[in-house]
């Protein structure tokens, strides 16, 4: 009785837990949505107001009155152009680092894996100077290459990672029937890996789609990302955060899409390998 009793008492603390910190993770975004509906004197209001008149008027805004058109398809463009250059080029290259052998397979590697350390920041002014003299600086094209370099790394190391656990057998047997390497990568490797490629491209799109900083410095007006056009709204006047907060919660919808479509094979990406029989 007594260890029955302290298996309830653990599963209803590991509850209670769970519920405390889901409400921790969803409030942010349920502030985020609520400050977007609301008036601007409701938003600056203190103590803030938890019932409150909505209203679409912050929404109805940045449509109207600003680019935001123009600024959320320099966005989709950007970002599943970067995803899909990152994550075939990461698939190639880890399926050469888990095949091939060569000379300086293990320096690539490393420098693989030193590339994902730097921070992007330390990127901006050399990029910036870079691109300025190739003319692309402020060009969706110039954007797209930087996430792709920023994002590949990751994609080669996970996505290796995925190739080294199928066993070479099947390579050697689509050989002997007569198929070349790009066959045995692009019909026996790409679908064996289809959980790490859904894994890959979920985060280099979050990356892609979220980044700000390289996109401040890399854009103008014309080819600005929503997550620069956000700071539009820091004005002298003040901060607008009822437009703020809506042009984010709308920046946040295609990731939540994104990311939930692929759920499934994230999941089973995201646990491959955690047990091993």
């Amino acid at each position: 009785m007594k260890s029955v009793t302290r298996k309830r008492i653990g599963k209803t603390v590991l509850m209670i837990f769970v519920i405390i910190a889901s409400l921790v993770c969803i409030f942010p975004i349920y502030e985020m949505i609520s400050t977007s509906l609301k008036y601007d004197v409701d938003a600056f209001s203190l103590p803030p107001k938890w019932i409150f008149t909505p209203t679409f008027d912050n929404y109805t805004s940045i449509f109207v009155s600003s680019n935001f058109g123009r600024y959320f398809i320099n966005s989709v463009i950007v970002a599943l152009s970067a995803t899909f250059f990152s994550v075939f080029l990461g698939a190639l290259a880890g399926y050469s680092i888990a095949r091939f052998r060569y000379k300086g397979k293990k320096l690539i590697v490393i420098l693989t894996l030193l590339m994902r350390m730097i921070p992007p920041v330390i990127l901006v002014v050399p990029v910036f100077i870079l691109w300025t003299k190739m003319g692309i600086s402020d060009t969706r094209f110039g954007l797209v290459i930087v996430y792709v370099a920023l994002n590949l790394p990751f994609n080669i190391w996970v996505l290796k990672t995925f190739i080294a656990d199928i066993p070479y057998s099947l390579d050697e047997s689509a050989i002997i029937d007569g198929c070349s390497d790009w066959t045995v990568f692009r019909k026996i490797i790409l679908p064996l890996i289809a959980p790490g490629i859904a894994v890959a491209s979920i985060f280099t799109f979050r990356i892609s789609w979220n980044e700000y900083i390289l996109s401040l410095v890399l854009t103008n007006r014309f080819t600005r990302t929503l997550p620069v056009a956000v700071s539009l709204y820091l004005t002298d006047a003040g901060t607008e955060w009822g437009k703020i907060t809506a042009i984010a919660t709308i920046i946040a919808i295609p990731a939540f899409i994104f990311t939930f479509t692929a759920a499934k094979q994230l999941i089973t990406g995201m646990t491959a390998g955690a047990v091993k029989g």
